[in-house]
């Protein structure tokens, strides 16, 4: 199994820039590729990015695209979301996710989870 801790999260200004990371422990070289998800309250968990763990691959959803960067760094198994030009509608807890294989947009392709971090974006 593999563990996941997210951090980074918080209050920002609209416009503004966040970075929240998302470390890996345990079983990682079972990993195929990382995402990151978020929900927003009375909202349904959505894909934001995800990222093959050993290919050079991203995808995006389209409303954060040429907003957002996801990165990693295996040697340190992390996984990073880069977050500029933030909007309120970005608002809502961020959860990285791993899988094995599947669907990069599909949450249920995903095995394990993080506890997940706020991200508040005033306006």
């Amino acid at each position: 199994q593999v563990q996941l801790v997210e951090s980074g999260g918080g209050l920002v200004q609209a416009g503004g820039s966040q970075r929240v990371s998302c470390a890996a422990s345990g079983h990682t070289s079972d990993i195929s590729f990382m995402g990151w998800f978020r929900q927003a309250p009375g909202k349904e968990r959505e894909f934001v990015a995800a990222i093959s763990r050993n290919f050079d691959a991203t995808e995006y959803a389209d409303s954060v695209k040429g907003r957002f960067g996801i990165s990693r760094d295996n040697d340190k198994n992390v996984v990073y979301l880069q977050m500029n030009s933030l909007k309120p509608e970005d608002t809502g807890v961020y959860y990285c996710a791993t899988a094995h294989s599947g669907t990069w947009r599909d949450w249920t392709s995903y095995n394990s989870w993080g506890q997940g971090t706020q991200v508040t974006v005033s306006s």
